[in-house]
């Protein structure tokens, strides 16, 4: 029988709480993906004969973060039926959710051209919104921003990801990241980036255009060469709980390579739960773990990683 079978399902336990002269902010998360990603983990532990997993919703998912020091988020909307549901978010918790838009780089993809195929070969998965342009979708972004200015503190996730689409999409993906690129710029926000078997593209991409003023590499996966790269230009990294994970010496090195004034922390939740809790489902209120991570790899202690954190974070995002 694999591991897997008996792999637990529940919440990871609550960190503790960080001083509150150390409250930080969760620059990216997806906390309306947690919920039916929490309701499926429930689900799956309930078939295996395990303990009932309790689904939360936004209001408690965000007091949970509040409790352990989470002093705010920053909610990615990135496909085009959830980009009001990220505003709205924002606006109904002021001041403790902001929300970034954009189109996400494999629904950039989608969007207006059906029958691009996938990496196996067979056509990529189509939603009847995807009937919607690119140029629509991107126009609805805009709107949202410009409309909702004080909820609206960046573009993202945009960029590249030759992971799922395969190399017919490279050039649809790279316009599409070049429009992101220049709608960052011209509405003077920070801009976070989704890079995914894509370093070089990216680099390449962000080089010819010129990056936004503040451009952040969000769950940064790169290594040492392009963290020099990223501290050359100035460039912000966000770290997610992949810096915990036992591989990733080159994600630690980065970190140590820009310093905290250029370093944030996210969760990207409901994906990338940090040790000692991976495979279960992420959340705000995970953040003091990756903290830890980062505490180690800097020789600091968690809370001046939080302060430098969120130092970095309002800078970034104008909070």
């Amino acid at each position: 029988m694999s591991k897997h079978h008996h792999r637990d399902r529940s919440w990871a336990p609550a960190p503790e709480a960080l001083p509150d002269d150390a409250q930080t902010i969760d620059n990216h998360t997806h906390v309306a993906s947690v919920i039916p990603f929490a309701r499926a983990m429930s689900h799956e532990a309930q078939e295996k004969g395990q303990p009932e997993v309790p689904v939360y919703d936004v209001d408690q998912l965000l007091a949970q973060a509040q409790s352990v020091g989470i002093g705010g988020i920053i909610d990615c909307g990135c496909e085009l039926p959830h980009l009001m549901t990220a505003v709205q978010m924002a606006l109904d918790h002021p001041g403790n959710v902001h929300a970034a838009l954009a189109i996400h780089p494999n629904e950039s993809v989608l969007h207006g051209h059906r029958g691009v195929p996938g990496p196996d070969g067979l056509p990529l998965k189509y939603k009847p919104y995807h009937d919607t342009s690119f140029e629509d979708a991107l126009a609805e972004v805009h709107r949202l921003a410009t409309t909702y200015p004080e909820q609206v503190v960046a573009i993202g996730e945009t960029g590249m990801d030759l992971f799922r689409t395969g190399e017919g999409a490279k050039e649809l993906q790279r316009e599409a990241f070049r429009a992101h690129i220049a709608l960052a710029k011209e509405l003077g926000l920070p801009m976070q980036i989704h890079d995914r078997d894509s370093h070089r593209e990216v680099i390449e991409t962000l080089l010819v255009d010129g990056a936004p003023e503040r451009t952040v590499f969000h769950s940064y996966s790169g290594d040492r060469e392009m963290a020099e790269i990223a501290r050359e230009h100035g460039w912000y990294l966000s770290f997610s709980g992949t810096v915990s994970y036992k591989g990733n010496d080159g994600i630690r090195e980065s970190l140590r390579i820009v310093g905290l004034g250029h370093a944030m922390v996210e969760t990207d939740a409901p994906y990338l739960t940090p040790m000692p809790y991976r495979g279960r489902t992420n959340a705000p209120y995970m953040i003091p773990y990756t903290l830890r991570a980062m505490a180690d790899t800097l020789d600091l202690s968690i809370a001046d990683v939080a302060r430098g954190t969120r130092d970095t974070a309002r800078a970034v995002y104008g909070l």
